[in-house]
């Protein structure tokens, strides 16, 4: 029992004593969020602002290739240290001190790894040596902690100690090769290749532990709270870009419409795309379907990194609007209307994944999209100022939501229960 589920008069329920690590009820009722998860998340907002930052300025010098393996790199080290602390507190928040400190201590290693995100874009940017040696040591501090916490339930938890293990060894393995790299002299094509692979054990990973060794006590409804929750923060980057696409118009123009429009457009985006992704109906099919979590989850890599994109493209527009960016109007809007497809495209794939009944309105709805976000593209070749542009860009998740809000919620009714119906007691594929 961890903390947080002792009684209201147990003198343990303020002391935070150190408690055996056995790992929750996977069915433990009104399970959720933590204070201490989302004070976790928040050192994700550092991350996830300096890699949009660093990319929207690469894209704004013309230097797409840079900013895309920069932010590619960036993205999946950011999200990966998220996804390893956030299954783990699923199955084994103990809420005692020592999970407190070793979760302080991997809070360090993120920010250490933001700091290391410039240097590494540059780097790429010059063509050099990758420079990753900040990054890596961050990830050396989070792994640590990482380890530790998964050694401990190892020790504590003899009923899910092989799947603990694995999870150990394949982080151990797996950081051995990314200090290699580090040492390593080789080529920036050589050290990608070389990435490529290691992302791929890192992948491996939890599929080892979780479908053949046991596996750990997840929480179905809580690990979607986490994700929907980092979703919401990621959006703040939309927020944020959409500030400073604002200041760019009111510096130069004052309060005048274009402002007004801007506003509009940054958080009418950010909005909709909230609105888009809570369609999913991932906690009904998960707690059911429980081995689709592996595709859900790794999908959501996709899904944040698009939404941290969407964030840098408003940066974009707004050094184009301060007349400072090396590029058109139209590259300026598909930095932002590309992420925008890539997200909405993500959720209709993984709605279809876990779902798995077929919907022709969905193949509607998508035409739409793509034809607003072409809409866009058009009327920015035709000299449109950006305002508008963003917009046309705004109104793209709007179809998505008009249809379900109109009739799309009684297609997925029907299709959930059909679903949930085709389901097999104990079997969860």
């Amino acid at each position: 029992m961890s903390a947080a589920q002792q009684p209201a008069g147990s003198a343990r329920y303020y002391a935070h004593r150190v408690q055996r690590m056995v790992g929750r009820d996977p069915d433990e009722a009104h399970r959720s969020a933590t204070p201490l998860e989302l004070l976790f998340d928040l050192t994700f907002v550092v991350a996830f602002g300096v890699a949009g930052e660093e990319f929207a300025h690469l894209i704004a010098e013309g230097h797409l290739g840079s900013g895309l393996a920069g932010f590619g790199f960036a993205m999946f080290a950011i999200i990966w240290a998220w996804i390893n602390f956030s299954w783990f507190a699923s199955a084994y928040d103990t809420d005692d001190w020592i999970y407190r400190v070793t979760t302080m201590v991997q809070m360090v290693g993120v920010v250490i790894l933001a700091l290391g995100l410039p240097q590494m874009f540059a780097s790429i940017d010059r063509g050099a040596e990758l420079d990753n040696s900040v990054m890596v040591s961050g990830y050396i501090v989070m792994r640590v902690a990482m380890v530790f916490q998964w050694l401990r339930a190892a020790k504590h938890d003899p009923t899910h100690r092989p799947a603990a293990l694995t999870y150990a060894v394949t982080l151990v393995i797996a950081q051995v090769g990314w200090v290699a790299v580090l040492i390593a002299p080789l080529t920036l094509e050589e050290v990608f290749g070389v990435a490529a692979v290691l992302m791929l054990l890192e992948l491996s990973g939890p599929v080892i532990a979780e479908r053949n060794k046991g596996g750990t006590p997840w929480h179905v409804h809580h690990i979607v709270e986490r994700h929907g929750l980092l979703v919401i923060i990621t959006l703040g980057e939309g927020v944020i870009g959409t500030v400073a696409s604002l200041s760019a118009v009111v510096g130069r123009q004052g309060w005048t419409l274009d402002a007004v429009l801007v506003a509009v457009a940054g958080i009418g985006l950010t909005f909709g795309l909230w609105w888009v992704y809570y369609i999913l109906p991932s906690a009904e099919v998960l707690e059911v379907y429980r081995n689709r979590s592996f595709v859900w989850g790794y999908g959501h890599i996709l899904i944040f990194s698009s939404l941290a994109a969407v964030g840098a493209g408003l940066h974009v527009a707004a050094y184009y609007i301060e007349h400072v960016a090396h590029v058109g109007p139209v590259a300026t809007v598909l930095a932002v209307a590309i992420p925008v497809a890539v997200f909405i495209g993500a959720v209709y794939l993984l709605y279809a994944y876990l779902v798995r009944v077929p919907d022709p309105f969905h193949l509607i709805l998508l035409v739409g999209t793509v034809a607003t976000l072409v809409l866009a593209v058009v009327v920015a070749a035709q000299g449109v100022s950006m305002a508008w542009c963003l917009i046309v860009v705004m109104l793209t998740p709007v179809v998505t939501v008009v249809g379900y809000e109109w009739v799309g919620h009684e297609h997925e009714a029907r299709a959930l229960d059909e679903c949930l119906e085709r389901a097999e007691p104990g079997r969860g594929n």
